[in-house]
């Protein structure tokens, strides 16, 4: 098993689309790239702490690759917009790439580069790639949020 950790705006239909993907194993949705130990949401949303709504993949690399966790991330998200995804705005809905591994950076800065060259997206990316830091999972109500409410979907791009 392998993590992998994705900020690409609001968590709850990111969090959802991840699960769907054979290979991945769980989804946690949480917070990363911040200073402060344990935030809360409220913390987070205060836009004071740097962190970003992310969700934690853990998925089995022998069934999904990082590339096409990667290459749904793309698709899940506007990665032209900076502190921003729809109607959010902040720092908080950042898109973000943690990366665990020195290979995961490899391939995600490659990644980036192509989706770039790709044609598909009108603005440079901003995706940030940084190595992952603390990960502090989100409050119980946030887990699995859109399949407790008996929602299909959130605003994803």
């Amino acid at each position: 098993m392998q993590k992998a950790i994705f900020g690409a705006g609001c968590f709850w239909g990111v969090e959802a689309a991840f699960r769907q993907i054979p290979g991945v194993k769980a989804t946690t949705v949480g917070y990363s790239g911040g200073s402060l130990d344990k935030p809360t949401y409220h913390d987070v949303c205060g836009g004071k702490t740097g962190h970003a709504e992310v969700v934690e993949v853990d998925f089995d690399p022998a069934e999904v690759s990082y590339e096409k966790l990667l290459k749904a991330f793309w698709e899940l998200h506007d990665p032209t917009t900076p502190n921003r995804q729809g109607p959010d705005i902040g720092s908080q809905y950042r898109s973000a790439i943690f990366f665990t591994t020195p290979e995961q950076e490899e391939i995600a800065i490659f990644s980036r580069e192509a989706a770039n060259k790709s044609g598909k997206f009108k603005k440079p990316i901003v995706t940030e790639i940084t190595a992952a830091g603390a990960y502090w999972p989100a409050e119980e109500y946030h887990q699995r949020y859109l399949e407790k409410n008996g929602q299909a979907t959130c605003h994803l791009a």
